[in-house]
């Protein structure tokens, strides 16, 4: 029988990588901002599978079978699908001034002894309710330089708590990308996926709280903030019906109803302008759309060359448990992100390997997927070139590094899932 175990077969992969990191390098070195974003991460793999295509044995149109096989494979076209329509519901729901009355209503509780702790708490509803921390991070973060301003609290520490609970609903939010990605490559439920994330989450949520609150710091709250408690039912709603195990398309479907018949009704946008800005939804998942499908297909192409199974045997000499298996997991993912500065890129790139490596030491899924998005948000809240600390670094006028210092949450998160690795908790039942 062929060996399968091609290492070759990961060079396509390899190209990928080296292009989105070494771009991101250079444009880095000319001082141009967010310069691991300046190449798009699906001319990127287009390139990969250009090399592909050339390298691999095989007729055209074998390869061109194999590529779009990977494309079309149901787990790529379901998440493909979920984006669209997280997308729309978050466009929709802003729309209509629903971030608004939730950071509105969340800002005039806080009292002014716990304002970090408040932040954090608002930045972490707010970005599971929206399912992603550059639009929590865009929404909160001048509000809170303006708060840190004010009551003059280190603008650093304003600015961390905001990105700290920004990661928090990015890697639990039911609508993340990231979520949708990790639960779609290691196939399991995403309410089931969620209970065990939040349980090696929520220890670090409550350090983080209990840190910022010992702070002492306290600070002026604006007044007279509007919100209206209708606005906030669309988040609240998802959150729920997902939690109640809801197939997820209907979940997002009746959130853009509920959402978009609120916006109607108060005048928000016309019937043509909500069609519209559902629309408008769908592009901001363009990126990721296209690259998942693209990603697929080079994913297909890598495994039927032998690519995969040469990496998972150099991974597997290496394991001896399950816990190993876990740790390898993370550690994967932590790469690509390292690599790529995109979380969910990383858990697409990763996911089937991941899959792989959790069958074979017998992993829960749940776990797999909840290591792979773990992780994946801890490098991508921390790394100084990431989207996030750049956009809040841009916004409050600091370089990323000063804010570095002050993201708690990120830290404790990245202990909790090695104890959660090494203690195995929470048990899989």
């Amino acid at each position: 029988m062929k060996d399968r175990k091609n290492p070759l077969a990961l060079l396509p992969l390899v190209v990928f990588l080296a292009l989105f990191l070494g771009s991101g390098i250079y444009f880095n070195s000319k001082g141009v901002e967010f310069a691991f974003y300046q190449l798009p991460s699906p001319v990127a793999a287009i390139a990969g599978i250009t090399v592909a295509f050339i390298l691999f044995k095989g007729s055209l149109e074998e390869k061109m079978e194999s590529f779009i096989n990977g494309v079309g494979d149901s787990n790529i076209i379901i998440m493909c699908m979920i984006y669209l329509l997280a997308g729309a519901f978050s466009t929709v729901a802003n729309a209509m001034g629903g971030v608004d009355s939730t950071v509105n209503f969340g800002l005039s509780v806080i009292p002014p002894s716990m304002i970090l702790p408040g932040l954090f708490v608002i930045a972490a509803f707010v970005s599971t309710a929206m399912g992603t921390s550059m639009g929590t991070i865009a929404a909160i973060c001048p509000i809170a330089v303006d708060m840190a301003v004010k009551a003059q609290i280190p603008l650093a520490i304003a600015v961390g708590t905001v990105v700290s609970g920004a990661m928090f609903g990015d890697n639990l939010s039911m609508i993340s990308d990231t979520t949708i990605a990790a639960t779609r490559t290691q196939g399991c439920a995403m309410k089931d996926k969620f209970i065990m994330n939040f349980k090696i989450a929520l220890p670090a949520a409550l350090i983080t709280i209990a840190i910022l609150a010992f702070t002492g710091i306290t600070g002026h709250i604006p007044q007279g903030l509007e919100y209206n408690f209708v606005k906030i039912l669309p988040y609240v709603s998802v959150l729920v019906l997902a939690l109640l195990g809801i197939n997820v398309f209907l979940v997002l479907l009746i959130g853009i109803i509920l959402a978009g018949a609120i916006g109607l009704a108060d005048g928000s946008f016309t019937l043509i302008s909500f069609t519209q800005k559902m629309y408008e939804g769908f592009g901001t998942m363009q990126e990721i759309f296209i690259l998942s499908l693209l990603i697929g297909g080079l994913a297909a192409m890598i495994a039927k060359e032998g690519g995969i199974d040469y990496l998972l045997d150099f991974i597997s000499h290496r394991i001896r448990s399950r816990k190993g298996a876990e740790l390898g997991i993370g550690a994967l993912v932590s790469v690509a992100d390292i690599c790529t500065a995109n979380n969910t890129v990383a858990i697409v790139i990763t996911g089937p390997m991941a899959r792989k490596l959790a069958e074979e030491n017998g992993v829960d899924p749940r776990r797999s997927a909840s290591m792979l998005d773990i992780f994946s948000c801890i490098w991508q809240g921390i790394i100084p070139y990431g989207a996030q600390l750049l956009l809040a670094g841009s916004i409050a006028k600091l370089s990323p590094v000063q804010i570095m210092p002050n993201l708690y949450y990120p830290y404790l998160l990245g202990l909790m899932a090695l104890a959660a690795i090494a203690f195995g908790f929470p048990r899989a039942d």
